[in-house]
């Protein structure tokens, strides 16, 4: 599994979710631009989307930008961290989609 680079870049767009494109699209195309392969960036954020409520999203995207913010190596995102994040949520549904998500899409090494 290639390693993601500018990592908070990539959580800030879920943070972001509410714009004008759909969530998957946006998910997918952060996960693109910080180096994870088109089929499993659209995977990704296909299943959040379907299976978390924008609030969730939104949530996620802000405590994975606050966890990067203290973080030794903030330049690297490695599908560990993004659980890591959603495992520290108070929402275990948010934790159990991200997990799925990961393992479902391959991400996972």
């Amino acid at each position: 599994m290639k390693r993601m680079t500018s990592a908070t870049g990539a959580l800030a767009l879920l943070a972001s979710i509410a714009g004008c494109a759909a969530p998957a699209t946006r998910i997918s195309s952060g996960l693109q631009r910080y180096g994870l392969d088109p089929s499993r960036s659209d995977c990704v954020g296909g299943r959040l989307q379907a299976n978390l409520s924008l609030g969730q999203l939104q949530r996620l995207g802000k405590a994975a930008a606050a966890y990067r913010q203290g973080d030794t190596t903030p330049g690297v995102l490695t599908p560990s961290d993004l659980i890591r994040v959603a495992s520290e949520l108070r929402d275990p549904k948010i934790a159990l989609e991200v997990g799925k998500a990961a393992a479902g899409c391959g991400v996972l090494p």
